[in-house]
């Protein structure tokens, strides 16, 4: 019997294990996670997990699904290198070291969080978020500070800084670049979210680099910026993720800022695929590979290899989306915006909400909603159907967002 067995224990690889039970994959599945607990919700980590004591695992799935799907999981369990010759795992587990065989292997090993650095994971006072025992972590101290310091003004850290600012906390944000999200949302955007962050509160400080920490016993206690000590009691350093590939590169796959796959998402061992957030994918939209830090890119991606996997080979040309709570504000983004993009501004029927629609020619190719659900739905729907609303009525909120 077929064994196929998954490395890794976020969201695509549980979709993975969820799909392949779907179709009834004739074979053996394993999955392998060196975190202990079952894969659990990513999102309400930098949310709700670390101001609310109460909160407990977010589990995407509970222990009974994959137990009646059949699933082997093995939990606190790390691989160590893969054997492609004799298609064999090298894992060390809670008893001892061990080997696993596979005939067909998935790797879904996510992304680590950028460190500074001065400051590995484990430094006191300095705080990283990227598992559910590092939002513990953050939680409890949190709980004690007054002061906090984001460095880097990404998704995570102003996820984190509005949280923080809910929990009545004094906190300043250093991003290095001249507007927030530089690399991901449009200007229209980062100015709304800029003056939002703003209005509640947050000292956010663009096109500023920290010089340094300062530490005291062996423990950060702020930052200098100019010369000038900006001191804290919590210090969250959200600069960025890089992909999860040193398995990879070890085994002499492809990587290039990812795990590099083709369009069905099989690495360069055609034993070997590769999914989620650790992965350099091609995209019949885009010229260049791209490589998402998404949910449901993750899931896509899980759907599209289990029907692989079952014999129903298909090309991922799945539409990005993401979405963004950041206090008051709802972000939600379908396609990818880029410099050269016509936009149109969209306000929003109600409230100070708005939608900025983004096109090449007359092709609809990207839409950024603020606190505008009902547009950005109706815009998805067309987008991924490969239509595109005309770009001479959108901008008049009173007339529906349809097909041109």
């Amino acid at each position: 019997m077929t064994r196929l067995v998954i490395v890794g224990g976020g969201h695509a690889a549980s979709q993975l294990a969820a799909s392949l039970a779907e179709k009834r994959f004739p074979g053996q599945v394993a999955l392998i996670s060196d975190e202990v607990h079952l894969p659990y919700h990513r999102p309400p980590l930098s949310k709700t997990l670390i101001k609310d004591p109460e909160a407990v695992l977010p589990e995407l799935r509970g222990a009974a699904f994959y137990e009646q799907a059949g699933i082997e999981l093995r939990l606190g369990t790390r691989v160590q290198g893969i054997d492609r010759a004799r298609k064999v795992l090298r894992l060390v587990a809670p008893d001892g070291p061990r080997e696993l065989a596979y005939d067909h292997l998935v790797l879904a090993t996510g992304a680590k969080a950028r460190e500074l650095p001065q400051a590995p994971v484990g430094t006191p006072g300095v705080h990283y978020l990227r598992t559910y025992d590092q939002a513990q972590a953050l939680r409890d101290a949190l709980a004690q500070a007054r002061r906090i310091v984001v460095l880097g003004g990404g998704f995570i850290g102003l996820e984190i800084a509005a949280t923080a600012r809910q929990l009545g906390k004094e906190v300043t944000v250093f991003e290095a670049m001249p507007r927030l999200l530089a690399r991901s949302v449009s200007p229209a955007v980062s100015d709304f979210l800029l003056a939002t962050h703003r209005g509640a509160g947050v000292d956010i400080r663009l096109g500023t680099m920290v010089d340094g920490l300062q530490m005291a016993q062996g423990r950060a206690t702020g930052v200098l910026v100019g010369g000038v000590s900006v001191p804290a009691d919590v210090i969250i350093a959200g600069i960025g993720a890089t992909p999860n590939v040193d398995l990879a590169r070890d085994a002499g796959l492809a990587c290039d800022d990812g795990i590099v796959v083709d369009a069905t998402l099989a690495t360069t061992d055609p034993d070997i695929s590769a999914i989620g957030d650790c992965v350099a994918f091609p995209h019949p939209d885009w010229p260049q590979r791209l490589r998402l830090e998404s949910v449901q890119n993750a899931n896509d991606q899980a759907k599209a290899l289990a029907a692989r996997l079952c014999g129903e080979p298909q090309p991922y040309a799945a539409v990005p989306w993401f979405w963004s709570d950041q206090g008051e504000a709802r972000l939600q983004i379908t396609g990818l915006w880029r410099p050269g993009c016509e936009s149109v501004l969209r306000p929003a029927s109600r409230g100070n909400g708005f939608s900025v629609l983004h096109y090449e020619g007359t092709r609809l190719r990207a839409i950024e909603s603020v606190n505008s659900p009902v547009d950005h739905m109706a815009a998805r729907r067309l987008m991924q159907s490969g239509q595109s609303p005309d770009k001479a009525v959108v901008g008049d909120p009173a007339r529906p967002i349809q097909a041109a």
